[in-house]
């Protein structure tokens, strides 16, 4: 068949850096789910992004689909012809339903009965005429997290749609969208003019002919170009020895997004600002600017430089003016810094305490002063449960007064610093005397801020951040807002699963539901119907939990099916259960005691006894010796299980799967001697309890 070459350009106003990923993928999405659709084969199919365009190349494309012939089935034979073997209006129907005449019919014997047919012959369209349809539903599937209307149009996208470009090898698609028609004119840099366009001869030359006009359209080229531009920058002076762009892919990611002709220009701000703290001047500079910081490679705390990078989208030629500019803008909101800085710490943290009071957590659940009230009585709760002696109760009980407070200072109440909360507070009571456990304490109890972020490395921390997420956890979905999957505003999954990694890391002996119990009745002014709302987070845990342990430990989910016989409270407790069963699933050894345990659960779960075992109506060589086996490793197997020495308890048990199926191989359960049949179901019913001092192993699945 015919190959041809598409391009589809859509041509925009600036798109935010942060709409464009997900964009491209839609795109792509959309083509390739349309085309599969259509049975259109293609070769290779590349996505082109740059703010002010979104484009698609496929090389390879099917010129058109194929020809198909296709049996078509319609009535029973015996509704579409009459007795005297004339068609009726049903038949007739079926026919010109599909443009068909009495001599294309033929009949077809099924197993439901004799049916009348027609097989057709289906021309395949040109992809040409099918491509309009397919462009104009993508541009209605592209995602955005904001959209806008433009002009009279009532179709709503990121930002006003100016050109397509849309070309099947050299010719022009018929395509008009939102009043725009499609041509071969694509839009050039706008530093060299409002008019520098270009037009496209053919897809294959799209990415090449751009650069022409200044546009990297390969985001992964550009991506590298900005990284080659940042690696090549010197910085400081010689004696301060060597200095390189700070690393943050973020931020490169971003940038990326940001422009279309990357120039990496250095620049530099009032060395007497690099007295604040580092991230205060590395937010200013990455999260409000998009600018890249600097720091020294030969001090192990990699120091910053009064100097940044920018990424200009402008005319390299005019760097110098546009460095002026930014030098600026940095150097004003870095005094701003300094000044929220310097007023900040004229008070120590516990001034800024009772101005919680002032802030609302959530209109239900009162204040953050509120909320640090709380957080002291789960602390002190949590102190006690771990057995904290009393000095680091101390810590942890101050730790939890002041956590909070820098949440109302200048620097973060101007909410230019939002994302440094914990950090600012951190500094801040270093600085006014605070002792350095608490101060990282209060840095590390928002850890985990995210998937990927590292967890509390101090007790204090831990148990902080624990106290902080519960209280939140418990509030939050005790006055009813159950996160779900697309609404999760106050972050509880993100809490909740903190609170389960926390506790794993630091291997905690904490019981969760005591710990849920405390939290909700701290909160019992707050919250009514403590026991419903104890059971629905109680799971929602058990879900984390599981979570935790598919995730980061990789257990499978028969293993966690076959631990749900307990109340996943205790994280240690149950991850250590799950990696034991997990490992010994693969035991060929095991396996057997697997398949004779199912015959003991399937057995009991139809014949239920509460008789005690006698050993004096034992009769069979077999039965004797399971149950003389049994009894022998019981007593260690419940001390072994004490100390969750898992491993151990399996190394005792599986061997009993030999004495399992011999038990089954020589005895008969449900013989006629009522006496012996009530006698052997208890025998396995005290199997089935020792088994499940470890797990309902009959969850196991080796399908």
């Amino acid at each position: 068949m015919q190959k041809v070459n598409f391009l589809w350009e859509i041509g925009t106003e600036e798109i935010p850096a942060g709409y464009i990923k997900n964009a491209s993928e839609c795109i792509q999405n959309s083509f390739i789910h349309h085309l599969n659709n259509y049975s259109l084969k293609f070769e290779t199919m590349d996505i082109f992004s740059t703010p002010r365009r979104l484009a698609l190349k496929i090389t390879g494309l099917d010129e058109s689909q194929q020809n198909e012939q296709k049996e078509k089935l319609g009535p029973v034979r015996k509704v579409a012809f009459d007795e005297e073997g004339n068609i009726t209006k049903v038949g007739i129907g079926f026919l010109k339903g599909i443009g068909a005449t009495e001599k294309d019919l033929l009949f077809i014997n099924t197993p439901k009965g004799e049916y009348i047919g027609v097989n057709l012959f289906i021309k395949g369209k040109y992809t040409k005429e099918l491509l309009p349809a397919i462009m104009k539903e993508t541009c209605a599937k592209i995602v955005f997290p904001k959209t806008m209307k433009w002009g009279t149009e009532s179709f709503l996208f990121a930002r006003p749609i100016r050109w397509f470009v849309a070309l099947l090898d050299e010719t022009i698609i018929d395509f008009e969208f939102c009043g725009v028609r499609a041509g071969r004119r694509t839009s050039g840099i706008r530093f060299d003019g409002l008019d520098n366009s270009v037009d496209i001869v053919n897809p294959q030359e799209y990415p090449e002919i751009l650069k022409k006009v200044k546009v990297y359209a390969n985001r992964e080229e550009r991506k590298q170009l900005i990284k080659k531009q940042l690696a090549q920058l010197n910085f400081g002076n010689t004696f301060m020895g060597s200095a390189q762009v700070l690393e943050d892919n973020r931020l490169l990611d971003i940038v990326t997004d940001l422009v279309e002709f990357p120039t990496a220009v250095k620049a530099t701000f009032d060395e007497k600002y690099l007295s604040l703290p580092a991230k205060i001047i590395t937010s200013t500079l990455s999260q409000n600017q998009k600018y890249f910081s600097v720091v020294r490679t030969n001090e192990p705390s990699g120091s910053l430089l009064n100097e940044f990078v920018f990424i200009s989208n402008g005319n390299p030629e005019h760097s110098e003016i546009i460095k002026i500019g930014n030098e600026k803008v940095v150097q004003a909101r870095l005094a701003d810094a300094s000044f929220y800085f310097h007023e900040d710490i004229k008070h120590p943290l516990e001034y800024y305490v009772e101005k919680l009071s002032g802030v609302v957590f959530q209109t239900k659940l009162g204040t953050l002063l509120d909320k640090t009230n709380r957080l002291e009585k789960i602390c002190g709760y949590l102190g006690k449960m771990i057995n904290l002696n009393s000095e680091k109760t101390h810590l942890l009980l101050r730790s939890a007064r002041l956590c909070k407070a820098d949440l109302v200072t200048l620097m973060l109440g101007e909410k230019e610093f939002t994302k440094l909360q914990g950090y600012i507070g951190m500094n801040y009571a270093l600085i006014t005397g605070v002792q350095p456990e608490i101060a990282q304490a209060i840095y590390e109890h928002y850890m985990p801020r995210g998937q990927n972020d590292d967890l509390p490395s101090g007790i204090t921390g831990a148990l902080l951040a624990i106290a902080d997420k519960m209280d939140t956890v418990c509030g939050i979905m005790g006055v009813g807002l159950i996160p779900t999957g697309s609404q999760d505003p106050f972050a509880i999954r993100r809490s909740a699963n903190g609170i389960v990694q926390i506790i794993d890391q630091h291997q905690l002996n904490i019981s969760l539901s005591n710990l849920i119990s405390e939290a909700l009745s701290i909160l019992h002014q707050q919250i009514a119907d403590l026991e419903i709302n104890f059971n629905l987070i109680n799971n929602y845990f058990k879900q984390r939990i599981k979570w935790l342990l598919e995730e980061h430990y990789h257990i499978e989910y028969d293993v966690l099916n076959a631990l749900d016989i307990f109340a996943w409270e205790n994280i240690i407790e149950i991850r250590n259960r799950a990696l034991d069963l997990q490992r010994y699933k693969t035991h060929e050894d095991f396996k057997i005691l697997v398949s004779g345990y199912k015959r003991v659960a399937n057995i009991l779960e139809k014949n239920k006894r509460e008789n005690a075992c006698s050993e004096y109506l034992l009769v069979e060589t077999a039965e004797k010796e399971l149950y003389a086996h049994l009894h022998k490793i019981k007593p260690e197997v419940e001390t072994l299980v004490q100390s969750m020495a898992y491993t151990e308890v399996m190394d005792m048990i599986v061997p009993l799967g030999i004495n399992i199926d011999a038990f089954f191989d020589q005895v008969l359960v449900m013989c006629d001697d009522q006496n012996l049949k009530i006698n052997r179901l208890a025998l396995l019913a005290e199997v089935k309890e020792l088994f499940w001092t470890v797990a309902d192993i009959s969850k196991i699945n080796y399908e």
